[in-house]
């Protein structure tokens, strides 16, 4: 009885605090209520030699040694972002005894597809080679990503050019968690995104859809039923069903009461209660075999 009042008291705040934040800066406000008790933080580690090739290390409080670990990237139609915008995802998987990396990444129009996944690929091999003095271990690496992020962690696990590049490749990774990631999406629609991709030129090789292959590793899909952005019966879906017919490894969830925005906002303590992503993402993580 009790969890029972305490599941729905936690939805009621949710709702409350969603209806909030639609008038507000939602992710300073997830931010504020967001308790640092639960993680160390190192910040501004680069990466690179651009002032955005910078990410931010959170280390759970009573780290077990070879923890496993999560390096993540931020949504934002490849235009906007901030790795400090998203300190509660940090805190989220910490929480749950996982490492957590935020890396920021280069976006438009200082430069367009494909040199975001340069980034990308550098932050994840730094993090291979650095992460044990962290208490991390570099066998247990995943790669996690929300809307436009999810896309970058797709494209670095699909398209083996990206880690080949900086001495890795997908086989390094444990696994590969998308949240409302864009996976199929020519022609594009959406005029912000449009000169990411040099579109009508966009190139079909920039479609992770395309880049399916039975040795990807394992995958982690979630996506909101009302997302009006990225529609989730051709993305989160499609990718699914694609990765299942060659045999890969792959999850897919689905939920009702968030949307784009708010999917990736539920790993935030307020409002955990709208879906249990972080609880689907640690499950995940903890469960699946190292490579």
């Amino acid at each position: 009885m009790a969890s029972a009042i305490r599941r729905r008291l936690s939805v009621l705040i949710g709702g409350v605090l969603l209806m909030a934040i639609s008038a507000c800066s939602p992710l300073k406000m997830l931010n504020a209520l967001t308790p640092d008790g639960s993680f160390d933080k190192t910040e501004g580690i680069a990466y690179g030699s651009d002032p955005r090739q910078q990410l931010d290390v959170y280390v759970p409080r009573h780290p077990v040694e070879n923890a496993p670990v999560v390096v993540f990237f931020y949504g934002g139609s490849w235009n906007s972002g901030s790795r400090s915008d998203y300190s509660f995802v940090g805190e989220a998987l910490a929480s749950r005894g996982i490492v957590a990396v935020l890396a920021d990444y280069r976006l438009y129009p200082q430069v367009r597809y494909p040199l975001f996944l340069e980034d990308g690929a550098n932050a994840v091999a730094w993090t291979h080679e650095h992460i044990r003095q962290f208490s991390g271990d570099p066998k247990r690496l995943y790669l996690m990503g929300h809307s436009s992020g999810a896309y970058n962690v797709a494209m670095l696990a699909l398209d083996s050019q990206w880690l080949g590049a900086v001495g890795m490749s997908p086989g390094d990774l444990s696994g590969w968690i998308g949240l409302a990631g864009p996976y199929d999406f020519l022609p594009i629609q959406n005029p912000e995104v449009r000169p990411v991709f040099f579109w009508p030129d966009s190139p079909p090789q920039s479609q992770p859809i395309n880049h399916v292959s039975h040795g990807a590793p394992p995958a982690l899909l979630i996506a909101s039923r009302d997302d009006d952005v990225v529609n989730p019966t051709r993305n989160t879906a499609g990718l699914a069903n694609k990765l299942r017919a060659v045999g890969v490894p792959v999850q897919d969830r689905y939920y009702s009461r968030t949307g784009h925005a708010t999917l990736v906002a539920t790993l935030s303590r307020p409002m955990r209660g709208l879906a249990p992503v972080l609880d689907e993402v640690t499950s995940f993580v903890k469960a699946t075999p190292t490579q």
